[in-house]
């Protein structure tokens, strides 16, 4: 649906999960920078040249999803240089009255920052901040409230890893917001490139590292495992509890695989999902409690199908959906969802629903899928470019149209509501779905609706 050229090389991306403020999307960016005044070639750089560490900058986006026929549904908000970052996640509940996001960052510290309302948009503004570890990075974060309800007396708490293998367990101060440090440990022997909550045991983490293993914690003991699997054959680089599903555990690892795991028997997973390219990121679907999106890397992004997964009668895979010249790392569902109206169905731009046919009607088509938009050609394109996987599953993409090929690729509108809060879930369709996923080298932001039909 559209391509946003982020500038600087791009590796988080997170809808709003709060209703009301769903239509927002932060986007992060990690750029490398060599030190100014020291030469390129390594030839000419003196040893000590060579040790000085590159300048790690970053830039957080905000963008608001139009909910309308626009052609171009995000449109920027806000943009604030910072350290690079490595990891967001929204708070799936509001602190103090707002919406509060944390981000991991290259300066080796969590800040959080709280969404406000600022005139006919809106801003987020940071509110507290806490190094980890000195000469470090922060690689991850996860807050305890990934699923929906929370008991009262639930303390709200950030799980963090870093580039020295170390985990961090942090609280919130509700009232400021502010973070405390509660305890840190050793976890992996190298970088332990994510740490998750258990969302519902949230006095248990998970932690995967370059080392290749799979952890598990109990925080009121952490000096000691609970468990550890070296079931992945690589590093274990993503890890999402499910939040429809109390015992179900998702991991991921450069070794191109995908895990599902019941947590009450951790000696082998229910299945294993070959996937193209190291799995960076999961993220299972807000409502659908059977849909896991994978951030695959070089092998551009899946969807998987835990039920058909866990059955292993049929193709776990929904959707495998590459990315040629780019490099994968952040994902997300948009929590946005439609609604289609009573007694109406969903027409097209310019088209008249009844006399649509499969050659007449470009939703119907089925193209290649498109290469990777170039630095020079991510203006919004309003062409569409399809894959279909054998489930039949579709997804909208920019690419460079023909003149006489041109169609607008917008949210629809007639017959179709786009719902932002969670009154109308009876009513949703989720075979429509909206996504996000950005690609590191190119510096795109991508925008897509996928048609599970």
């Amino acid at each position: 649906m559209q391509a946003v050229d982020t500038e600087h090389t791009v590796d988080s991306v997170e809808w709003c999960p709060l209703p009301g403020c769903r239509h927002l999307l932060a986007c992060g960016t990690y750029q490398l920078r060599k030190p100014e005044g020291r030469p390129a070639d390594r030839e000419s750089q003196s040893e000590l040249d060579v040790d000085e560490p590159p300048i790690r900058l970053g830039r957080l986006y905000l963008y608001s999803c139009n909910e309308d026929s626009s052609p171009c549904p995000l449109v920027e908000v806000q943009r604030r240089d910072t350290s690079a970052i490595l990891d967001m996640k929204w708070c799936h509940v509001p602190v103090a009255g707002h919406p509060l996001l944390g981000v991991a960052d290259a300066s080796g510290s969590i800040e959080l920052l709280r969404l406000v309302p600022s005139e006919d948009t809106w801003t987020l503004q940071p509110c507290s901040r806490l190094a980890l570890e000195r000469q470090c990075l922060a690689l991850s974060l996860d807050w305890s409230t990934g699923k929906a309800g929370r008991a009262s007396d639930q303390p709200l708490k950030i799980i963090s890893s870093d580039s020295k293998g170390q985990l961090h367990l942090l609280k919130i101060s509700e009232a400021g917001p502010g973070l405390q440090a509660v305890v840190t440990w050793q976890a992996h022997r190298f970088e332990a490139w994510v740490a998750a909550f258990n969302y519902w045991q949230t006095e248990v983490v998970y932690s995967g590292g370059d080392d290749g293993l799979l952890k598990g914690w109990d925080t009121r003991t952490p000096g000691t495992a609970a468990f550890s699997s070296r079931r992945h054959s690589m590093g274990v680089c993503s890890i999402q509890s499910s939040p429809h599903r109390e015992n179900v555990l998702a991991t991921g690892s450069y070794d191109e695989h995908v895990l599902l795991w019941d947590t009450r028997s951790l000696w082998r997973p229910l299945a294993e999902v070959p996937v193209r390219g190291g799995v960076w990121r999961l993220k299972w679907h807000p409502f659908h409690r059977d849909l896991l999106l994978a951030a695959c890397m070089h092998g551009g992004f899946t969807i998987i199908n835990y039920q058909t997964a866990a059955e292993e009668e049929q193709e776990a895979v929904s959707l495998s959906y590459p990315l040629p010249n780019s490099l994968v790392y952040g994902i997300d569902w948009s929590w946005l969802y439609f609604c289609r109206l009573p007694q109406t169905q969903p027409s097209f731009p310019g088209s008249d629903p009844e006399a649509r046919t499969a050659d007449q009607d470009p939703a119907l088509k089925v193209a290649d899928p498109s290469p990777a938009p170039s630095s020079e050609c991510l203006a919004y394109s309003d062409g569409v470019g399809r894959t279909t996987h054998q489930d039949g599953s579709k997804l909208e993409a920019p690419l460079q149209p023909s003149a006489e090929d041109k169609k607008d690729v917008r949210l629809p509108t007639s017959g179709i509501k786009i719902c932002d809060s969670d009154q109308d879930l009876e009513a949703a369709d989720f075979d429509i779905n909206l996504l996000a996923t950005c690609s590191f080298y190119n510096h795109v932001l991508h925008l897509w609706k996928w048609e599970n039909i």
